[in-house]
């Protein structure tokens, strides 16, 4: 297949926004730089509501995608609650006015220190993933001088809904659930689903609504449906999370039943992922042959997943006087072998200074960066309808020493 053929086969990424903000925004806060758009994340956060009837629907926020705490005040002020992975992501919401009632926990693997800490945060909404953790918890529940009334759900697993996981509660396991909940005056109300990250297909929601229910139905007490998170987000084009026809599917189910059940829903990345981009520098060009090979000043240690996990995000440069396209790949700024930031990536004639935009960086970027390799972590800059302002320093190699003793 000739190259011009390749190229039309392949789709060019539109930048977010326009060279001369780029510019300014490397200049103004360095380079690379995480920049988010308020308006792109209020447009989804309203999108995923509006697209969900259900009278007794509730939203909560995957914040183990985004933890900043401005991005968190956004989410909050738009009515959302939180959904919190870890003791820290509660710290976070609370910080950004997350109130504890409208924060749901849905950990894993906790210890005594854990448990108390919680519960002294006054988290009253806990979905446990194993019968020891609910034994725990009743445990330390049943010692404290006050009762504490907390809403009680399982995380499900159940091969044929969430595969092989090593994460929930069998629906064999549920009437032992119940025992242990009840030596301590508790009841379990409620169930969690997790279909599995970042999933695209709505089939692979939709059905499975009839079956979770009728395992839910288990539970003497069942009276919340907490249908998790794992919503897909389109990286590089491909198949569309439809929320409309997930919330239409939901809301008749649901809607058909004797009694009323708070559904709860806790998009992450399918909320976040499209209002941020890292933005970069070229500080290299060199060719093999006809591939060009493009150093950038970043590295996967600022935008981990592709190397963890595959599958790159989108990459987007602004037109150059060379409007034709090169099989090219991004190259971080060390030489780890896997230092790739996007391969095979269709992309103009680089040069040294032109900025590239690595696009849908809002989830599991920052949240997920380090300081493998040993490099300070970016800035990152929030653009709303006042301009862009800074929220959060970049880092300089005194970070480095943190703890460190010599």
């Amino acid at each position: 297949m000739t190259e011009s053929l390749l190229q039309n086969e392949t789709k060019i990424h539109s930048p977010p926004f326009s060279e001369a903000l780029a510019k300014r925004l490397l200049s103004t806060y360095g380079s690379p730089l995480y920049v988010y758009q308020a308006e792109i994340l209020s447009q989804t956060l309203e999108h995923i509501t509006r697209s969900i009837d259900y009278p007794h629907v509730q939203f909560h926020f995957a914040s183990v995608t985004n933890g900043n705490i401005a991005l968190l005040q956004l989410i909050q002020q738009a009515g959302w609650g939180l959904h919190a992975n870890t003791p820290g992501d509660v710290f976070l919401g609370l910080k950004a006015g997350f109130t504890s009632d409208r924060i749901v926990y849905t950990g894993s693997n906790l210890n005594r220190a854990d448990i108390q800490q919680l519960i002294e945060w006054k988290i009253h909404r806990f979905n446990f993933d194993s019968l020891s953790q609910l034994q725990d918890f009743c445990e330390y529940s049943g010692s404290q001088p006050r009762s504490i009334r907390a809403e009680i759900g399982l995380r499900l697993n159940s091969p044929e809904l969430t595969g092989d996981s090593r994460i929930g509660v069998r629906p064999a396991e549920f009437e032992k659930a119940n025992e242990i909940a009840q030596q301590q005056g508790l009841r379990i109300t409620g169930l969690h689903f997790y279909r599995g990250t970042g999933t695209n297909a709505t089939s692979a929601f939709t059905q499975a609504i009839d079956r979770l229910i009728a395992i839910a139905q288990l539970l003497p007490d069942w009276k919340t449906l907490d249908f998790g998170g794992g919503f897909g987000y389109p990286y590089r084009g491909g198949a569309v999370f439809d929320w409309r026809e997930f919330g239409a599917a939901i809301t008749e189910r649901l809607s058909a039943l004797s009694s009323p059940i708070e559904l709860v829903i806790e998009p992450g990345r399918s909320a976040i992922a499209g209002c941020g981009v890292l933005l970069a520098k070229v500080v290299s060009v060199k060719w093999l042959g006809y591939r060009q090979i493009v150093g950038v000043d970043t590295t996967v240690s600022n935008l981990s997943v592709p190397a963890v996990h595959g599958g790159y995000r989108a990459i987007a440069t602004w037109e150059t006087d060379d409007v034709s396209r090169h099989e090219t790949d991004i190259c971080g700024n060390t030489t780890y072998s896997r230092d790739y930031l996007g391969r095979n990536c269709w992309l103009p004639k680089l040069k040294i200074g032109d900025a590239i935009a690595i696009l849908d960086s809002g989830a599991y970027g920052y949240a997920m960066s380090s300081h493998f390799l040993h490099r300070p972590r970016p800035a990152e800059v929030l653009i709303d309808a006042k301009g862009d302002r800074l929220i959060r320093q970049r880092e300089d190699y005194s970070i480095l020493l943190n703890g460190q003793i010599f």
